[in-house]
């Protein structure tokens, strides 16, 4: 039998298994495959690099079991190459069987279909049947993920979100068990169900297999070979959060959620958790992922970005209209106004973005969206950290005077966002002159909006003219000001004979006091976050490991230094943490001062 065999059966290694197990005289390659496979190649695919594999093993099977091997056919142009998804090159592989006769060999059914109504003899290869992935071999019960780079041991990442520890492995991976392991990724990810390769590119591709999502890299876009699989070490659900009936009441009225948190906190796990609750509720939920990663039951249907772009799957869901929709994750404008449409639109959104506090995901919507309309779109912001419930902050919007402003004529939209848990107005949004003011209510009787905004204006002048220096501002009036900075940056915002700070004076029509920050004695406010076992602390970045002493109102606390993010933790139930707890709760004035 003469047999011509496509690109789809040479790429995952169907054909040279059909040769050895099959009475076959002569093989015959098209110029077209040789052609799709060295482009794919040359373009730092793993399906290129896997094709040319699996061309040598072809060719040593075929002598070693006397095989004829030849090749023919006109080698494609660049545009048939371009459009090979559109079947420029399965025609081309089909006229090679046709002219010689031959038997075309394909995993393709479409390429299958067409060749048998032109008459041409036709075997269609099934995919192989699954198999253990080698990268299954790395995990067990208890690994979240595994970094495999070439030339260095595997690294592990054990645990769960909050509880992780990096263990390594004894043994150094060379590039070419790296080559052999992503061979068999890309291979079971082309034929078996529920595999997708989500993206491929240049020196990159990223694919989700099963319950494993796994990213694959090497020169030119990463230094060396490398493989990162993440696999979900537990599915959890909604009561394994234990957090009573507060998260639920909510939930069962919200139609635009966001699921914010830091890289690796559990925002997906979470949200899953969230998705099975809605489809146990009889609820219809669909996904936009890119990858789709989410571990969610089968009556939950997972979209990926249509043709490479989230607004056309957004197209398609407004069709579809389902009750809930999970968009993970939300990076850049277009997806903030792919939500928008749909939310808008009627559909409940759940949408996960990156932000280390909870009002940070509020603000990634700032300048992207109208913000008249954000309470429109966003009703509950849910905060994860270290794979628990940290904040749930719920959105109201009205027309009233900002806290902290006096005047009645002052009156204006404001979005108030207040703390589910304890029922607290935290911060308020709203437009002052040009500028778009988050203030958090818990300090603004000691430091008003129009306070702030002059303090904002005076650094943005000073980093307008010395970009990159720290500064501090702090008012001592109407028109005067103390300016804190590093003793080395004085002469640069002075100038030759105090010309630059002049200028900033003039312009502004306040005078200037620049100074060391080591002069610097503010009243700086502390933000509080109750958590389960701890209450946080946290301060301004520029305190970060430095000694603070810590008041609240009149009464001085204690004296320590901050982390290297500028907070601390203080046992919730030592009397420490209820004293902190019991003062904000009256609205005393918690800050503290360097010494």
């Amino acid at each position: 039998m003469i047999t011509v065999p496509d690109t789809s059966v040479i790429l995952d290694g169907r054909f040279s298994t059909y040769i050895e197990n099959h009475d076959v005289e002569e093989v015959i390659i098209p110029e077209a495959v040789i052609a799709e496979i060295e482009h794919q190649a040359n373009t730092g695919k793993s399906s290129g690099e896997a094709g040319i594999r699996e061309l040598l093993k072809i060719k040593e099977r075929c002598t070693s079991s006397g095989i004829g091997l030849s090749y023919y056919g006109k080698r494609p142009t660049p545009r048939e190459i371009e459009y090979a998804n559109l079947g420029e090159i399965d025609d081309l592989v089909r006229n090679v069987a046709s002219d010689n006769n031959a038997t075309l060999i394909t995993g393709d059914r479409v390429q299958s279909d067409i060749a048998k109504s032109k008459g041409i003899d036709t075997v269609y290869l099934e995919p192989f049947s699954e198999t253990t992935m080698r990268i299954e071999d790395f995990f067990d019960d208890n690994t979240m993920s595994v970094h495999l780079k070439a030339g260095l041991p595997p690294l592990y990442k054990r645990g769960r979100p909050g509880d992780m520890r990096l263990d390594k492995g004894e043994d150094v991976l060379d590039e070419d068990e790296l080559e052999e392991i992503s061979y068999d990724i890309v291979e079971r990810a082309k034929n078996t169900r529920d595999c997708f390769i989500e993206m491929e590119e240049t020196g990159a591709t990223v694919v989700q297999l099963l319950d494993y999502r796994i990213a694959i890299t090497k020169p030119p876009f990463s230094d060396r070979f490398e493989i990162t699989a993440v696999h979900p070490v537990k599915k959890m659900t909604l009561e394994d959060y234990k957090l009573g009936p507060s998260l639920k009441e909510r939930l069962g009225v919200a139609e635009g959620i966001l699921v914010a948190g830091p890289p690796g906190a559990g925002k997906s796990t979470f949200v899953q958790s969230i998705a099975e609750y809605y489809n146990s509720m009889g609820r219809i939920v669909k996904t936009m992922e890119k990858p789709r990663d989410l571990q969610v039951s089968d009556e939950i249907t997972q979209y990926t970005a249509l043709a490479g772009d989230m607004s056309k799957t957004g197209d398609i869901l407004l069709l579809v209209r389902p009750d809930y929709t999970i968009f993970d994750e939300m990076r850049k404008t277009d997806d903030f106004k792919v939500f928008s449409d749909l939310r808008l639109a009627g559909v409940g959104m759940i949408g996960v973005v990156h932000a280390s506090r909870t009002i940070d995901a509020i603000q990634r919507f700032i300048g992207r969206i109208e913000l008249g309309i954000i309470p429109q779109l966003i009703d509950t912001v849910i905060h994860i950290g270290e794979g628990e419930v940290n904040e749930i902050f719920r959105l109201h919007f009205k027309v009233k005077v900002p806290s902290g402003m006096a005047e009645a004529d002052l009156a204006r939209p404001v979005i108030e966002v207040y703390d589910q848990l304890d029922d607290q107005l935290v911060y308020e949004i709203y437009t002052f002159g040009e500028q778009v003011v988050v203030m958090e209510v818990s300090s603004s009787k000691h430091r008003s909006p129009t306070n702030v905004l002059a303090q904002r204006t005076i650094e943005e002048e000073i980093l307008r003219m010395v970009p990159g220096i720290d500064v501090r501002v702090e008012l001592k009036g109407s028109n005067r000001a103390s300016v804190y900075v590093d003793p080395m940056d004085k002469p640069l915002i002075i100038g030759k004979k105090g010309k630059n700070i002049s200028r900033i004076e003039q312009r502004l029509g306040i005078k200037l006091d620049v100074k060391s920050d080591e002069e610097y004695q503010s009243e700086s406010p502390v933000g509080v976050k109750v958590m389960k076992k701890y209450v946080n602390l946290t301060l301004d970045y520029r305190y970060a490991n430095k000694m603070m002493t810590f008041y609240l109102e009149d009464e001085e606390l204690f004296t320590t230094t901050l982390s290297k993010k500028a907070m601390l933790r203080v046992e919730k139930n030592s009397d420490l943490g209820q004293k902190i707890i019991n003062g904000v709760k009256k609205k005393r004035f918690l800050y503290a001062t360097p010494i």
